[in-house]
């Protein structure tokens, strides 16, 4: 079994993102939570909401125990781009990129060996 929860339109680069996922992917969840409380990116807030979101489905919607949940999957895809314009010099402009993210997190159960 198998439970997701997404994060979209994020307004972090997804690079700095993907930092932050790589850290608990393929952890259990309390090992993933205490992970995310210490370290210190934006990202981590982001993770940690989704997280906290993914978890809450598998115990409500599937009845699951929080202590046998691992971190199956996670990844951050690009969303869209803000774009906006910076005056420079000589009366030029350069377009600055404002990048979105999407983060996704999928949990499921520990499988016994």
């Amino acid at each position: 079994m198998e439970v997701n929860a997404t994060a979209k339109y994020l307004r972090i680069s997804p690079r700095k993102a993907r930092l932050v996922v790589d850290l608990v992917r393929g952890k259990s969840v309390r090992e993933a939570e205490a992970i995310l409380r210490i370290t210190p990116n934006k990202g981590a807030e982001f993770a940690a909401k989704v997280l906290k979101s993914a978890v809450a489905n598998a115990e409500n919607n599937l009845s699951l125990d929080k202590d046998d949940l691992i971190v199956k999957k996670a990844y951050v895809d690009e969303g869209p781009s803000l774009r906006r314009f910076k005056p420079r010099a000589q009366g030029r402009a350069d377009r600055m990129l404002h990048r979105m993210s999407h983060i996704t997190i999928v949990v499921g159960e520990r499988e016994e060996v």
